[in-house]
């Protein structure tokens, strides 16, 4: 299958642990995993939302920030999505101005909800004979936070999480300017 598909896609499936929000409303994690197999049996390359993530920014737009993928209830704003080594990454703040943002932000600091999904038009993937697909390059809608996750590895960092969080952060920025200096030569 290699092509644009033009129905949207999303991800759901149990989780198996918990998550924090830290200061009641800022949440990050990864949405999607590089080389993951989820329980549709998808596959993320890595790279594939590089594309996307450059036109957005390109013309000044954002992903957006849902509440179980209903674009009818956006409750927050991502301030960061990226991709690193691992997958997609993304920081944001839910807007508890917004009645279903403090819903979310309640739900998330009490446990009840944990997960992260992201929403999505695969642009190119194929198959590789043993019933997965491996997509290549999405085109990035949104990313939910939702009671069931495709991905049972995407998640909001957990408190604990946030250093480890930092920590590869810090790796990717020394990285970025080892680049850049050897670049230089």
């Amino acid at each position: 299958m290699d092509g644009i598909s033009g129905a949207p896609e999303r991800k759901y499936h149990r989780p198996e642990a918990g998550l924090e929000v830290t200061e009641g409303r800022v949440v990050a994690g990864y949405a999607s995993l590089f080389g993951v197999r989820d329980q549709g049996g998808d596959v993320v390359a890595k790279g594939a939302y590089g594309a996307s993530l450059a036109r957005l920014i390109a013309k000044g737009g954002r992903v957006k920030m849902l509440w179980q993928h209903d674009p009818a209830q956006p409750i927050g704003v991502w301030d960061e999505v990226r991709e690193d080594a691992q997958g997609l990454w993304v920081k944001g703040r839910i807007l508890t101005e917004v009645d279903k943002g403090r819903e979310a932000a309640a739900l998330l600091t009490a446990g009840a909800i944990d997960g992260l999904s992201i929403g999505y038009r695969t642009v190119k993937a194929e198959r590789d004979g043993k019933g997965r697909r491996l997509l290549q390059e999405l085109e990035l809608w949104e990313v939910s936070l939702v009671t069931f996750p495709m991905l049972p590895e995407a998640r909001v960092a957990a408190k604990s999480e946030d250093l480890a969080c930092l920590m590869r952060e810090l790796a990717d920025v020394f990285e970025d300017a080892r680049r850049s200096l050897a670049e230089r030569g």
